[in-house]
């Protein structure tokens, strides 16, 4: 009844028929309405710019080491799609290293007449000549498998291909597959991802594949991996049952899997005979309790045992958190958010562990530590920093295995900041907490000026500072702002920073946000009628509720790849996965609460709103485009000022670097017009 009911109170839901005839040229006239509106002279040039920037021939190449080779996957000018390349790292320490190309998905994408974007290859250990290469249809979150000879450079006769659908696969042996995929009848959730697990042997049909794990169509997801170190080989088996909670299970060879008896809402990794858990709620166990972000250790084998005495690696203060952890060959390498500022911590297993800081790194820029080496097996105590700011670009840096920090390479410089400043400050929040936010504009600002807010509160995601590249091109050399916030919702101070922004609590992370807008215009920084509100994704929710809740406090909203119509968002795409996040709307006692941000039932009849640029794509496979057409349709009925775009291709982000210059440099057209028509 209440799904009739939706539907019938809903004038705009044939736009949620993705391709749909009437969908279609309704999207179709409205790209063209917006380019004819935005894209003129200074949008080329911002696009040309933006391009520019992110196709340098010197920029970074990001690299995984395999069998002592490095692997980049690389997109300039003439490659839009991407080479899949290696070289040496006595080549890659060079400042312009010579590369073999492995594979080129720009002429595979013609040879095949598809339109292929590049997801990854994961690798059979420990030889790692054969790979499972992902290849997604203009973007989609949905891939199509292949094998791969890394050696020959080709793809396997006869090898192992998985058809198009959302999942993966993890090799077992070389001769046998763990697939997770929604391929087959009652192999998808709810949510619209894998179910079950099944063991694929080469050579065998796969409709005939056994299933070795499978979980209901309620939870999230299921996933398999594999542990290959020797001595402690096994399979992991995974039930995502919400977005926050799940289940892991433990097998050797055959036998049934056995639960790991941890909290659902805990994140463990094991490596050999050491068991990691971080926690996302207070443990109470007899005789002993742990907070919530605290990281603990202790013996896998006696833990299966019952032994709960664990050892605290961690533990968490007043605005100081664990953000993440991982294994290096000997060591695990923790990364701490200490009042937002990056610490490396690197612990070194013993009775008792220790704890050291990798020392010699900027305290004002932020650090993200990161594996070097893609085998398991093949695992060294070296891994990679990268180190950046908002102004200052990014360096790539190898962590030597005597704690030696050597950078690699280091990005271009794409703008003069020589004339500005990045500041922190604090807003004061409806409820008395106290909001960060940074800061990027002109030193010594001399008045109001163009300034976007920039944030997206949820899935405990942190926004942490990173180079502003194209923007900092085309928005910050100009004399605007741009300002990130910190706002509940994310993870920059751990659990509660998180909880606090979730279901009920995510009216009050918007209202965080609002609280930054109203603080930048008391302190002088910006007028409402010069500032934008931009999100996309859960930011754009965020932004959406900006519109509605609060359109005096902006002069324009840009909004990207949205959830908007938060009553049917569990109807649509991957929706169900986010339940844990918003609430359930078919539930009464959550859609109490979600009523008052879901933006698009929010719109109301003669009220004034700011100008608004939506954007969505065609094929994005996880949030639905629906939530963006509907949006514009209403507005527009509503004789509101609202601009709307989505390209054929692209997923849940830009497709490739062609894509995502023209959508910035969109977005950026549409805030010249709105915020400064002078510019």
């Amino acid at each position: 009844m209440a799904e009739q009911m939706q539907e019938h109170n809903d004038p705009y839901l044939w736009l949620e028929d993705v391709e749909g005839e009437e969908a279609l040229t309704w999207v179709r006239t409205h790209n063209e309405k917006t380019k004819a509106a935005l894209c003129d002279p200074a949008f080329e040039a911002d696009k040309k710019a933006i391009y520019e920037i992110s196709t340098r021939p010197d920029n970074i190449p990001f690299v995984t080491r395999r069998r002592g080779q490095l692997y980049n996957f690389w997109q300039d000018a003439s490659h839009v799609r991407g080479l899949w390349r290696r070289t040496t790292i006595e080549d890659y320490r060079l400042p312009e290293p010579t590369w073999e190309t492995v594979l080129d998905v720009d002429a595979l994408a013609q040879d095949d007449g598809a339109d292929w974007v590049w997801k990854g290859c994961g690798t059979l250990q420990p030889e790692q000549r054969y790979g499972l290469v992902s290849l997604s249809r203009g973007g989609a979150d949905a891939v199509v498998v292949r094998e791969f000879d890394l050696v020959e450079k080709r793809f396997v006769e006869d090898g192992f291909v998985l058809p198009e659908a959302k999942g993966g696969a993890a090799w077992l042996d070389s001769e046998a597959l763990l697939v997770s995929t929604t391929l087959g009848a009652n192999a998808a959730t709810a949510s619209g991802y894998p179910r079950t697990v099944r063991l694929w042997r080469r050579g065998s049909d796969f409709a005939h594949a056994p299933i070795v794990f499978e979980g209901q169509a309620s939870d999230i997801y299921i996933s398999a991996s594999v542990d290959r170190e020797p001595g402690f080989e096994r399979t992991f088996y995974r039930r995502q049952i919400t977005f926050e909670e799940g289940l892991s299970y433990l097998a050797y060879g055959d036998d049934e899997p056995q639960l790991i008896d941890l909290p659902l809402d805990a994140h463990f990794d094991v490596e050999k005979d050491w068991l990691v858990v971080k926690l996302k709620s207070d443990w109470e166990l007899p005789g002993r309790s742990y907070p919530a972000d605290a990281l603990l250790a202790i013996s896998f084998s006696r833990f299966l045992e019952g032994d709960r005495t664990f050892e605290v690696l961690f533990e968490p203060g007043p605005r100081r958190v664990l953000s993440g952890f991982w294994w290096t060959k000997s060591r695990l390498v923790l990364t701490v958010l200490d009042n937002l500022e990056s610490q490396i911590w690197l612990g070194t297993p013993g009775s008792p562990w220790t704890l050291d800081r990798l020392e010699g790194l900027p305290d004002t820029a932020s650090v993200h530590a990161m594996s070097l080496d893609a085998s398991q097996l093949e695992r060294t105590d070296e891994f990679l920093l990268t180190i950046s700011s908002f102004v200052e670009p990014t360096k790539l840096a190898l962590v030597t295995e005597h704690r030696r920090i050597e950078v690699l390479k280091e990005a271009p410089e794409a703008f003069d900041a020589s004339g500005l400043e990045v500041t922190r400050h604090e807003a004061v929040s409806v409820d008395g907490e106290r909001i960060p936010y940074y800061q990027i504009g002109p030193k010594d600002q001399d008045g109001p000026r163009p300034t976007v807010l920039y944030g997206y509160g949820g899935f405990s995601v942190s926004m942490t500072p990173g180079y502003l590249g194209g923007i900092g091109k085309t928005w910050l050399e100009r004399g605007n702002v741009w300002v990130v916030a910190n706002i509940r919702g994310g993870g920059e101070f751990g659990a509660a920073w998180h909880k606090a922004g979730m279901r009920e609590g995510k009216r009050l992370s918007h209202d965080d946000f609002a609280s930054i807008a109203q603080d930048l215009v008391r302190r002088g920084v910006t007028i409402p009628k010069q500032l934008a509100a931009y999100g996309g994704s859960n930011g754009g929710l965020l932004v959406g509720n900006m519109l509605t809740r609060y359109p005096n406090r902006f002069g324009a909203i840009w909004c990207t790849v949205p959830l908007l119509d938060m009553q049917r968002y569990t109807r649509l795409l991957a929706g169900p996965s986010w339940v844990a996040e918003y609430g359930d709307p078919d539930k009464s006692e959550d859609w109490t609460y979600m009523a008052r941000f879901s933006a698009y039932q929010n719109l109301e009849e003669g009220r004034a709103y700011p100008p608004v640029l939506l954007v969505t794509s065609r094929r994005d496979d996880r949030v639905h485009p629906g939530h963006a057409r509907k949006m514009a349709a209403k507005l527009e009925a509503m004789k509101q000022p609202v601009f709307f775009y989505e390209p054929d291709d692209g997923g849940h982000g830009a497709v490739n670097k062609e894509q995502a210059a023209f959508l910035s440099a969109l977005g950026l057209s549409f805030l010249r017009r709105m915020l400064a028509p002078q510019q």
